[in-house]
């Protein structure tokens, strides 16, 4: 049934345990501090939390360097402390999903020790190998500048292994039917410990032949659809939550017709979004999201204004990446692998209204809106650590030593502390107290995203206002119809628009009490401010907010 699909008008969070909260004082957050947060998440008003890799590693790459996919890692707690977890955040209405790291492992995992000790090793032909170094050693790598090839050679095995990512993330043979049954054994464990879905990690690379000549590798699309068959058949409302930044005619071979994945990343969307807010020119935005308009009743977008890893920028034009660049990555320690930024939302947007204005359009995008954790209270970035580390600093909550992240004398990584950003300006205990905060702000827009259905199941269309600046959209689902409207310009303007009211009938402002009358010509006039939203009913009751 269409109406069981909860994940259509959804407000999902991205955590990573390691920097949420630390209860035990080692400097490292885990488990027992993120039950500690639950209630904060409820009253933030998210649906889903979504974990980044917290199973056992050696945590070269963040955690999705897995050596064990059954455990969690000693840092975060016990298996025991996750199940704890997961019952207090369904206690709270949150459902929980998880990352699914599977296109490879660490090469300190097991499997890997045992396929590099024999080629008659039952692991060995989990992976993936050459006798000779291929032609296309050097292409493809993910983090250009950092990463040097995409074969390397084992000196134990004597042969050449594949990866995707770093060398010592050598790729799984997803070719064969040993990997993919243990796959499945490792979705079925999750789901049996309360999980409600998974982030599937890198979909395309899951998917494809590893390359060993010229030429695109070959994608193995059905797989997804056993992957789903495999979720519905033990957890009929689990979903699959897909990363792929691809293009938008590709995307509906990872939909699959209703029969893959259930959630897609837009990629294409937030990086024209990034251009918007860029230029004041909406116009590429309102085409992209055209570009990406339709897909399967059971499938959903998920939108998105930055994420744990840097704000990809690799499908705009190259002159439409260089005018985000100089506007919010001016200096050449802000970009990464030359193709995205390494920045919180917060200090390059600079703005409040420019800000606030992101989050607007983010809560009104046809699709699930998700959150990269801090950012509902505006937190910075720390640009002296390496690379994607900048945007993953602790979680800021207090303007106590190590904001209130752990007691111990030296967290693992250091907290935001110097500059308008620090944590003893910007945290949780602060902005609580503040009624016009940015976090309290946050908490009022999910609540109105979540109070108009219409986004996350309605039908919709861009509607014209004549102004470049100026993106609206309309929505329709069961008689009720939703207008929103937003102004990428740094100066305010009035726009004509058309809708299908009936005579008479007025525009019900939602966040503030300006209501729009129709003019004699049953057309409307709407005012809107620098960088300014408008969000209406039309022809409703007054409905709003105060």
């Amino acid at each position: 049934m269409l109406g069981d699909l909860w994940y259509k008008n959804a407000v999902v969070y991205n955590l990573d345990v390691e920097t949420y909260l630390d209860a035990n004082g080692d400097g490292c957050g885990d488990f027992e501090g993120l039950m500690r947060r639950v209630d904060y998440l409820s009253s933030l008003g998210v649906d889903v939390l979504w974990l980044a890799p917290f199973q056992p590693t050696p945590n070269r790459d963040n955690g999705y360097d897995v050596t064990d996919f059954y455990g969690v890692d000693p840092r975060f707690g016990s298996s025991g402390d996750f199940v704890e977890f997961v019952h207090r955040a369904k206690s709270r209405g949150i459902r929980v999903i998880v990352d699914l790291v599977v296109n490879h492992t660490s090469d300190r995992h097991p499997w890997f020790r045992s396929a590099r000790d024999h080629p008659e090793s039952p692991h060995h032909d989990w992976y993936v190998w050459a006798d000779k170094r291929p032609s296309t050693w050097r292409q493809g790598t993910v983090f250009p500048g950092h990463q040097q090839a995409t074969w390397s050679r084992d000196p134990q095995a004597k042969r050449w292994y594949f990866h995707r990512f770093y060398d010592f993330q050598p790729d799984l043979n997803m070719q064969n039917p040993a990997v993919r049954e243990e796959i499945r054994r490792i979705m079925g464990y999750w789901l049996e410990l309360g999980v409600s879905g998974f982030r599937v990690d890198a979909v395309p690379f899951i998917i494809e032949e590893p390359p060993r000549a010229a030429g695109p590798p070959k994608l193995h699309f059905e797989y997804l659809e056993e992957l789903r068959d495999f979720l519905q058949w033990r957890a009929g409302d689990a979903v699959l939550l897909g990363e792929a930044n691809v293009l938008p005619k590709e995307a509906s071979q990872y939909f699959g017709g209703g029969d893959g994945i259930h959630l897609m990343f837009n990629f294409w969307v937030n990086q024209h979004l990034w251009y918007a807010l860029a230029t004041g020119d909406a116009r590429p935005l309102a085409a992209a999201l055209r570009d990406t308009r339709r897909l399967p009743d059971s499938c959903q977008w998920a939108h998105f204004l930055r994420n744990h890893d840097e704000l990809d920028l690799g499908r705009l034009t190259p002159e439409q990446r260089e005018a985000v660049f100089e506007r919010f990555a001016p200096d050449e320690g802000m970009r990464l692998y030359g193709r995205g930024i390494r920045r919180r939302l917060a200090p390059m947007l600079g703005d409040r209204g420019l800000l606030q204005l992101a989050f607007n359009v983010l809560y009104s995008l046809p699709g699930t809106p998700v959150v990269w954790y801090g950012d509902e209270l505006g937190m910075g970035e720390d640009l002296r650590l390496p690379q994607r580390d900048a945007v993953r600093t602790p979680m800021q909550w207090s303007g106590e030593a190590n904001a209130g992240f752990t007691g111990a004398e030296k967290p693992f990584r250091p907290v935001v502390s110097r500059g308008p950003y620090a944590y003893e300006h910007v945290n949780v205990e602060r902005e609580r107290r503040e009624q016009d905060s940015l976090l309290h702000w946050n908490m009022r827009m999910i609540r109105l995203r979540k109070e108009c259905p219409e986004i996350g199941w309605g039908e919709w269309r861009t509607v014209s206002t004549r102004n470049p600046a100026v993106l609206a959209l309309r929505y329709d689902w069961h008689g009720d119809a939703l207008l929103v409207l937003h102004n990428f310009a740094g100066e305010a303007t009035e726009v004509t628009v058309r809708t299908e009211a009936k005579p008479g009938e007025r525009l019900s402002s939602l966040l503030d009490l300006e209501d729009c009358e129709p003019t004699a010509g049953g057309t409307y006039r709407v005012a809107l401010d620098a960088y300014g939203s408008a969000w209406y009913r039309i022809g409703a009751l007054d409905y709003a907010l105060g």
